[in-house]
């Protein structure tokens, strides 16, 4: 089981795709370690910011409506992951030569917390994330889904730079040939996506604007914060495909949901996430 960081800069950067996880734990296991050692993928460049993204800070005090209080599942280490349910809890703290430390407590796969300390600076840090691996990562393609449907809830902590996003691979997962990322920003304190804004999408009564670059990597950055709700995903790779910003019939390769840390301002930060599903037919 695979997971990769999102190609996304903080306050306008451009984040070259994480080394892959390692095999994942299958049981409730805790895991302590040192600090991690750097990821061997990372090739970062940060790039000037374009423009202003759209933030909505959260009160620090925000209650979750459900809280992780026995965790089944404990990691502090840089690639520490749990499968639970059919989907797989990642730390994911990808860029560890600069990331700061991160504990991750999970009571299933749809409700955990990360509590993530992490300097002030332009690069993203750690994707702690929840995802759905396709096919063994394999995929399957996008013409064979008629749904392709997710719900979600999740808070950022409301101080520092990150962004809460779901984070779809097609055609491949990683940095390689004729592989697509696709993200949908939730939530966003002060980051920018990598490459242009190009236009707008709508639906359900939501407007998003979308962002991309030459890489393969799309951006829908809702312009209202969502701490929870559901996303037609197969509209909006749909309305991608036919803008051509996304290849046609793509394979379907992993869907995940979580927060892109870059800083928490230098002290400690909580993500809370109180539901997930992907629906899949």
């Amino acid at each position: 089981m695979i997971s990769f960081l999102a190609v996304a800069g903080c306050g306008g950067g451009t984040i070259g795709v994480a080394a892959p996880a390692s095999t994942p734990v299958t049981s409730p296991t805790t895991v302590s370690s040192a600090a991690p050692s750097a990821s061997p993928g990372p090739s970062a460049s940060v790039s000037p910011a374009r423009s202003s993204a759209p933030s909505t800070p959260v009160p620090p005090s925000a209650t979750p409506v459900r809280s992780c209080r026995s965790p089944e599942f404990t990691t502090t280490d840089a690639d520490g992951g749990w499968s639970d349910g059919g989907y797989y809890v990642h730390n994911n703290m990808w860029n560890a030569g600069e990331a700061g430390p991160e504990t991750l407590r999970a009571c299933s796969y749809d409700n955990w917390y990360v509590e993530s300390t992490q300097s002030e600076s332009t690069s993203v840090k750690t994707y702690p994330n929840v995802h759905k691996d396709i096919n063994n990562l394999n995929g399957k393609p996008f013409n064979d889904f008629s749904v392709i449907r997710s719900t979600f809830a999740g808070r950022g902590p409301g101080v520092g730079v990150y962004d809460v996003a779901y984070d779809l691979w097609l055609n491949g997962v990683g940095d390689g040939p004729g592989v697509t990322e696709v993200m949908v920003w939730t939530e966003n304190s002060k980051q920018v996506p990598s490459g242009d804004k190009l236009t707008t999408y709508t639906a359900s009564g939501l407007t998003y604007d979308v962002w991309a670059d030459d890489d393969g990597y799309v951006a829908f950055v809702s312009r209202s914060t969502q701490y929870s709700g559901s996303v037609d995903l197969k509209a909006m790779i749909a309305w991608a495909i036919g803008k051509g910003l996304v290849p046609p019939n793509p394979t379907v390769n992993q869907i995940g949901y979580g927060i892109e840390f870059c800083s928490t301002g230098g002290g400690k930060a909580r993500f809370t996430l109180t539901n997930f599903s992907v629906t899949m037919s």
